[in-house]
């Protein structure tokens, strides 16, 4: 059986490809017996619709979908093939795609839970954030949440300065966030989330200034639940560590999952034909080290939940949920 990884393994994103195509090397050499899945991994940049071409052309019978929304999006569009979409969040509904990853618009929801529940002062909620297709999705997400609370929601975009609120939420371009999260006034805010706070390196630079600071998390390895299909995160975790010399990112997680779930439906329908394996993973339910999968008939992920993380006493914790949760919220 063959597959193929379209990702970035080059340019901005190629941080994030790589360990997804690490975890898939893994997944496919180490987790299954490697003469029965052959993978082969594509240079999604700079061209990422041409490499989905050459993806095409290799006639694989799973295709895996890049890192980063802009290029799973163009990835979609550009394929017949339904792909298994692991590092998009924003990606518009289409027939050829099945989310591993929650969505976009729910990354703050549950920032938002918890503001209601632990932060009964907080009144007005600001909400600043880029002008990307990601960035928007997450604002709108945070903005409908709240409203449906009764919170007054404040928006800006950016290069605006952040509105003046008890909660302000800030989703825009990790370079971006990590300047403002340098700068931004925190007198008077009970909580100050970004989206670059759930992600553990990249706001390593402000060291003690981190604490306090508010995010989402698609994964963190200590709060994985115990799966019934695939590995458990404590072996993922150990075999990662030990191909790469590092633990594995929340995307290497991701794409490890995709593949799991992919090798299901393909088992399941006893074929590789696109639109049985589609069929097959809109009746599939089960959970891997990532968490919950079940998709709705556009292929949306609905079974993953983001945590909610807080940095307290330099460490991520989680702090939403509730019962998934390690620490209470500061």
């Amino acid at each position: 059986m063959r597959a193929v990884l379209v990702t970035p393994l080059s340019g901005p994103l190629a941080e994030y490809g790589r360990s997804g195509a690490t975890a898939l090397t893994l997944w496919a050499q180490e987790f299954v017996a490697p003469d029965r899945v052959s993978l082969e991994v594509v240079d999604a940049h700079p061209d990422v619709r041409r490499a989905a071409r050459r993806a095409e052309d290799l006639r694989p019978e799973l295709f895996l979908g890049p890192y980063g929304s802009r290029p799973a999006a163009d990835v979609t569009a550009t394929t017949r093939r339904l792909v298994w979409n692991h590092g998009g969040a924003q990606v518009p509904p289409r027939t050829n795609v099945v989310s591993i990853l929650a969505a976009a618009d729910t990354y703050f929801a549950g920032t938002v839970e918890m503001i209601r529940r632990g932060f009964p002062g907080v009144r007005t909620v600001g909400v600043l954030h880029g002008p990307t297709g990601f960035a928007r999705g997450v604002a709108a997400g945070a903005t409908e949440r709240a409203q449906r609370h009764g919170l007054e929601v404040r928006e800006a975009v950016l290069p605006a300065a952040p509105p003046r609120a008890d909660a302000l939420l800030v989703a825009a371009r990790f370079d971006e966030e990590l300047a403002l999260a340098r700068t931004v006034d925190r007198a008077g805010l009970w909580v100050l989330g970004f989206v670059a706070a759930g992600v553990r390196e990249v706001l390593a630079e402000l060291g003690d200034a981190r604490e306090g600071l508010v995010g989402p998390a698609q994964w963190l390895p200590e709060a994985a639940p115990e799966p019934d299909e695939g590995p458990t995160a404590a072996s993922f975790v150990a075999a990662y560590r030990a191909r790469a010399g590092v633990e594995p990112p929340y995307p290497a997680a991701q794409a490890f999952a995709a593949g799991l779930v992919a090798l299901r439906c393909l088992r399941s329908a006893g074929s590789a034909d696109d639109v049985a394996l589609r069929a097959e993973a809109r009746r599939l339910t089960c959970t891997t080290l990532f968490g919950p999968f079940r998709v709705d008939e556009s292929g949306r992920q609905l079974g993953h939940q983001v945590l909610t993380v807080q940095w307290q006493d330099g460490r991520r914790v989680v702090v939403w949920p509730p019962e998934r949760a390690n620490a209470a919220p500061r």
